[in-house]
């Protein structure tokens, strides 16, 4: 199993490291063998080759068998002019790889209610949903216009119906093996794009997935019905830039941005990709003080997915589970009202635990 693996920016690489080494541990348990490839994407391209994703990158990564990122980006490149800052690397690599669906899970861990920002009768009732976010249409790929005087400036959003029929057919065969609820979030009393959204996804729930509970939300009130009551959620449909936004907010309230993984999923014969959705985090990088655990489950995630390795990867979340559960802490998550301050870890020992769990 060939993964191409880009370290990137900030705490990029610590990270990743601490993720490999997790999965080379998973690896001795279960017999596996997995072969890495260092690939440079984001700043650090910029820094060595002067663009954010060099074509060998990406012919790498579509000769691998999946890809684990870490994070890119940082004030370091701010200066870079917008067609070559390190995130246009990463736009460009999904577009290359044609993954089209962001699945984002949303889970607090019970261990960490006290680290949940609401209330504690809204956090007693459990956050368990997942975000599947259309990840290559919509306004982030739409036409860009700024006039040469820079007092004018356009950016369209358009959606297709084979665009929004991949990404309903993720949600719902996602709902169908979880709560058979899906929340599809739009704005089609403002947008057009919106309104073909809501028919289209109404139409194939209709004729396809009539199992599966269907309601639609405005975007706006999505974010409200997130920070109140959580639990009301099962599978949340959205579009690229919503779900851009959501799924942060909702990785907020689980207790902490540093605990979710994700996956970028495309077609059968093509390599995924694999991330935390946190940032690179320059502030902290190369203190040892980022928290592994978005990554290590990002690499759990890939074992799933693209590998089809449901046990080992569920070793690697119950793992996670316990050392939680037993009172082990990165700052990040660490409440000195109710953690014990020895057991307050950084980025390397946090992963040395969790491999002791395995």
């Amino acid at each position: 199993m060939d993964i191409a693996v880009i370290r990137g920016d900030g705490i990029g690489p610590e990270i990743v490291n601490e993720a490999l080494n997790i999965l080379n541990i998973a690896a001795k348990k279960f017999n596996l063998n997995f072969n890495y490839k260092d690939v440079y994407m984001g700043g650090c391209a910029i820094d060595k080759f002067g663009e954010p994703l060099p074509d060998e990158s990406v012919k790498a990564c579509l000769a691998s068998d999946a890809v684990l990122l870490g994070a890119v980006g940082g004030p370091k490149w701010d200066s870079q002019p917008p067609e070559n800052r390190p995130e246009k690397g990463l736009l460009k690599l999904r577009n290359a790889l044609g993954v089209y669906a962001n699945i984002r899970p949303a889970r607090m861990f019970n261990a960490l209610k006290a680290a949940c920002p609401l209330r504690d009768d809204i956090a007693a009732k459990g956050i368990d949903f997942i975000v599947v976010r259309e990840l290559t249409g919509g306004i982030y790929f739409g036409e860009h216009f700024i006039n040469e005087a820079k007092d004018f400036a356009r950016d369209v959003m358009t959606y297709s119906e084979l665009e929004i029929k991949r990404i309903a057919k993720t949600a719902f065969e996602t709902a169908r093996i979880r709560n058979k609820k899906v929340t599809s979030v739009d704005k089609a009393n403002v947008l057009a794009s919106s309104r073909i959204w809501r028919q289209i996804v109404s139409e194939m729930r209709d004729k396809d997935y009539s199992d599966i509970e269907l309601n639609h939300m405005y975007v706006d009130n999505a974010a409200m019905q997130i920070v109140k009551d959580p639990s009301q959620f099962d599978v949340i449909l959205t579009e690229n830039m919503f779900g851009d936004i959501l799924s942060d907010e909702a990785s907020q309230i689980t207790g902490s941005i540093g605990l979710i993984p994700s996956a970028s999923l495309g077609a059968d014969n093509t390599p995924w990709l694999y991330e935390p959705i946190h940032g690179s985090a320059p502030d902290i990088a190369g203190q040892d003080k980022a928290n592994p655990i978005g990554t290590i489950l990002a690499a759990a995630m890939m074992l799933r997915y693209s590998f089809k390795l449901e046990e080992a990867a569920c070793a690697i979340e119950q793992a996670v589970n316990k050392i939680l559960n037993d009172g082990w802490r990165t700052g990040d998550i660490f409440d000195a009202a109710h953690d014990d301050k020895d057991k307050l870890l950084g980025c390397s020992q946090m992963a040395k635990v969790i491999g002791d769990a395995i």
